[in-house]
């Protein structure tokens, strides 16, 4: 006999079933006991009279979170006691067998409910039990569903999934980077990728023209409620393509996710609105503007690209130009000359993707042209040898045959906080960092012992 999922009792009625599960909550009505066991999929109600005194006697013993498996006859419920709110409240399971296969202590913290009450440091602390509760679970149900779609879609369209290196190099990307000490090379450090751009643009050069992955980021910046110290996010690039290529793809892409996945959600104006940068600053003061019609309705999705970005802003503090998107965006000039003219007016072949007044992704089509790319640098105050000793790999790549090439991120968190109408990306994370960037479960960062300092070839200098 095999293991049943708890919902697939329904169709089950006369069957003897096995299942296995969790003690939801256990209800004494005078003679009767009624055991709810749960499982991911759902809930069964177990049934337990005198007539069996072995059996009744371990039902009196069961307290909620108790880990069981249990044997028994599925019948109808009698009439009047059906319970419309589950998907099993049809039947029942008439027990023949339990055997207890964990026990648990009290809960530190009531699983029951949405759980938004509880302090969140002391739900962290907790999570491998806050995750029992119904709406993370459904939660991390949803993120699967958005993740397999996005994969199958590529995939369908001639898309490589490729995973490309966590432990890479510290290059300047626009925020700080986590380093990784090396032990075996002293003084040396590898950076977790900020994104994995350099290596998805490796990918073109390779001739691979059509790559994704669902990828690990990693930034050390301040968070907030949409950020974390890691997340997720789709990459994808493309060889041979404009900047309409990668748009429509992206359109039609997220437009069949919300029909087959989210079909209750309702989508504000299609085609998505393409609205230049300046013109939204004009008349929204921000480049991630909240389109819908009626705010306060989760179920409308006001998504739109934003383009002709400024490809460089001056940064007062550095007495520099800095790339408003990243270095390796094409900027809208053929003669790298132009650069120098006026920095402050060229735009970039870059788009941001948003979605009810959030960055939900952001791209460009790349920069190819190796001299390009190298004024770009020159115009943010790197010297030629600075940029060839930071990026030396991709300059020497660029000489063996690059094709134009673009690409786009789309934050997977982001999008899901929004689908799932959550107010932080915390609550859609299986395992998220606080606000602060601490995991209270785990208890890190922590500090390592001294031989691990000393293999590192590290000291730690405490603040005075």
């Amino acid at each position: 006999m095999k293991k049943l999922w708890i919902n697939e009792i329904k169709d089950k009625t006369g069957e003897t079933v096995e299942l296995f599960g969790w003690v939801n909550v256990r209800r004494d009505h005078g003679k009767i006991i009624f055991i709810d066991l749960r499982d991911r999929s759902g809930i069964a109600q177990l049934v337990f009279t005198p007539k069996d005194e072995k059996l009744y006697k371990i039902a009196e013993t069961l307290r909620s979170e108790w880990v069981l498996f249990v044997k028994g006859e599925v019948v109808e419920r009698p009439k009047g006691m059906v319970n419309s709110e589950i998907e099993t409240g049809k039947v029942e399971v008439k027990a023949v067998e339990v055997i207890i296969l964990s026990k648990s202590e009290t809960p530190p913290i009531p699983l029951d409910g949405a759980g938004h009450e509880i302090e969140e440091e002391l739900r962290l602390k907790y999570r491998y039990l806050d995750l029992r509760r119904e709406r993370l679970k459904n939660n991390l149900i949803m993120r699967h569903k958005v993740i397999k779609f996005m994969r199958d879609y590529l995939n369908d369209r001639g898309f490589i999934e490729i995973e490309t290196p966590i432990l890479t190099k510290s290059t300047p990307e626009g925020a700080r980077d986590y380093v990784v000490p090396s032990r075996l090379y002293p003084g040396k450090f590898y950076a977790l990728p900020q994104s994995p751009q350099q290596y998805k643009q490796l990918l073109m050069v390779a001739g691979i023209e059509r790559y994704f992955q669902i990828a690990r980021c990693f930034r050390d910046e301040d968070t907030r409620g949409d950020r974390q110290p890691e997340f997720t996010q789709l990459d994808l690039e493309m060889s041979f393509v404009e900047e309409n290529d990668v748009l429509n793809l992206t359109e039609n892409l997220y437009k069949e996710m919300v029909s087959k996945i989210t079909p209750d959600k309702k989508i504000t104006q299609s085609p998505f609105p393409c609205l230049a940068y300046k013109e939204v600053m004009e008349k929204y003061g921000n480049d991630k503007p909240d389109l819908r019609k009626n705010k306060n309705d989760p179920n409308e999705l006001a998504f739109a690209f934003i383009v002709d970005f400024p490809m460089f802003e001056w940064k007062e503090t550095e007495k520099r130009w800095d790339a408003v998107h990243h270095p390796f965006t094409a900027p809208k000039v053929k003669d790298p000359a132009e650069l120098e003219k006026d920095p402050g007016l060229i735009i970039a072949k870059q788009y941001d993707f948003v979605l009810n007044g959030y960055e939900i992704g952001g791209g460009s089509i790349r920069t190819h042209n190796p001299k390009m790319l190298e004024s770009v640098f020159e115009v943010m105050g790197y010297k030629k040898e600075e940029v060839w000793a930071k990026f030396k790999h991709l300059f020497e790549a660029f000489q063996y045959g690059v094709p134009p090439h673009g690409g786009i991120a789309s934050g997977i968190d982001r999008l899901l906080m929004i689908l799932q109408g959550e107010p932080n990306i915390r609550e859609i994370i299986a395992f998220p960092k606080t606000g602060d960037a601490r995991d209270p479960m785990m208890e890190s960062p922590s500090e390592i012992d001294k031989k691990q300092l000393k293999e590192l070839h590290l000291k730690v200098e405490k603040d005075k």
